[in-house]
């Protein structure tokens, strides 16, 4: 099995709140992150891909396509935007870094196609805190 990362960057604001929650219980949880007027983050993404390298081409998948992927289907939607307002795919999710990349991982794994598979989703929020995500495992067997 062979892992193979895309590094990506995108900067967004956000607002961490909870509507069923009172301002104040927002303010209790969430700190400075749930400031009114938004807060933004520098945020890095890698996205890895396992799978057999094609006899073929020596690739798992094409980096090509892997960055048109993620710029289609993540960057083009995200990078200096409002995740709370502007991005389609995180509508009425707060927009924590764990369920940011669970909500990227829902966009890209669809296409990406056997023999890749998505391996896993890690979400740099800052330098020190990140997350990962890893959605279905999926189990490659070789047949005989």
């Amino acid at each position: 099995m062979v892992y193979v990362t895309r590094k990506v960057h995108f900067n967004a604001a956000h607002r961490m709140y909870n509507p069923t929650w009172s301002k104040e219980k927002n303010q209790s949880v969430f700190g400075p992150c749930s400031n009114e007027n938004w807060h933004g983050h520098n945020y890095e993404l890698e996205v890895t891909v396992c799978g057999e390298p094609d006899p073929d081409t020596g690739y798992v998948i094409d980096l090509r396509l892997l960055n048109h992927l993620i710029e289609e289907k993540i960057l083009n939607k995200v990078d200096h935007r409002n995740l709370n307002l502007d991005v389609d795919f995180m509508q009425g999710i707060i927009p924590s870094s764990e369920n940011l990349a669970i909500a990227i991982w829902k966009e890209l794994a669809p296409h990406i196609t056997p023999p890749a598979f998505l391996y896993s989703i890690r979400l740099f929020e800052t330098p020190r805190n990140f997350v990962e995500y890893k959605g279905e495992t999926y189990i490659i067997t070789k047949q005989d």
